[in-house]
C-alpha cells in the first residue's frame, strides 16, 4: 500500500526527539535497551508497528515492560511516535528501520516476546523471501528471544497463516494458542486489537493467531 507523503514530515520527525531511533542502514550500531529504558528488565518488540495503536495499548497494559516498535516507513512511524508522546508513554521507543537489520541492532536474548501483526502477505510465490514469517526471517528473529521466549503472530490472511505454520516449525518453534478465528476464541482479548484487526473483524473477516515458542 502506498503511503501519502506527510506534510511537514521532516519537522514532525525531528520534533519526536529521541522517541524515534533511525539507525545507519549501512553500518548500524547496537541499541542498548538497558540504557534506553533505565530500570526496566523486561523487553518486547513489535515488527511493523504502523500508526502505533497496538504498541501504545500494550505499553499501557504492561507498564513494567519496555517496548521497541519497528517500522520501515518514516511517514507512518511519525504517527506512532506522536501518539505515544501524547499518551505519555515512557516505556516505548520506535526504530525506523528494515526488519532485516534487527540482528545487528539488538543483542541475542534481549526480548521475551516479538509481535508480528498483519504483515504484508506478499502473495506471489516469487516474493516468498520477503514474508516476515519466511523461515529465514524467523531464524534471524529467533536468537533475539530469551530462552522460552515467543513470537505472537496475527493476520487476516488465511493463506499467509497456513503458509506460516510449517515455516515456524522448520525454524524450530513450538506452536501454541493457535486459532483461525481469534474473536470467537478463548484467546480474544489477550492483547491489544490493532487498527487492521478492528477493520477486518468488523467486516466479518476471521483473524488468525498463534504463539510460537522458542524451542
Amino acid at each position: 500500500m502506498r503511503v501519502r507523503k506527510m506534510k511537514n514530515g521532516a519537522a514532525r520527525f525531528s520534533a519526536c526527539g529521541d522517541m524515534i531511533i533511525k539507525p545507519n542502514a549501512e553500518n548500524p550500531e547496537k541499541i542498548d535497551v538497558y540504557a534506553l529504558f533505565p530500570g526496566f528488565k523486561r523487553f518486547r518488540l513489535e515488527i511493523g508497528c504502523g500508526k502505533g495503536k497496538f504498541v501504545c495499548g500494550e505499553s499501557e497494559r504492561n507498564p513494567d515492560v519496555a517496548y521497541i516498535a519497528v517500522e520501515l516507513v518514516s511517514d507512518v512511524i511519525i504517527h506512532a511516535a506522536e501518539a505515544a508522546i501524547e499518551l505519555g508513554r515512557d516505556n516505548v521507543k520506535f526504530v525506523n528501520a528494515n526488519a532485516k537489520l534487527l540482528p545487528q541492532l539488538f543483542d541475542e536474548g534481549t526480548f521475551e516476546r516479538i509481535h508480528i501483526n498483519f504483515c504484508d502477505p506478499w502473495p506471489k510465490s516469487r516474493h516468498e523471501k520477503r514474508r516476515l514469517t519466511y523461515r529465514e526471517f524467523l531464524l534471524k528473529f529467533k536468537p533475539l528471544l530469551i530462552d522460552g521466549g515467543c513470537i505472537a503472530f496475527k493476520t487476516d490472511n488465511a493463506g499467509l497463516f497456513e503458509y506460516s505454520l510449517p515455516e515456524f516449525e522448520a525454524a524450530g518453534f513450538e506452536i501454541r494458542e493457535l486459532t483461525r478465528d481469534l474473536h470467537n476464541s478463548e484467546y480474544f482479548g489477550c492483547d491489544t486489537e490493532t487498527e487492521y484487526e478492528k477493520n477486518f473483524s468488523q467486516k466479518g473477516t476471521p483473524i488468525n493467531r498463534l504463539v510460537a515458542i522458542k524451542a
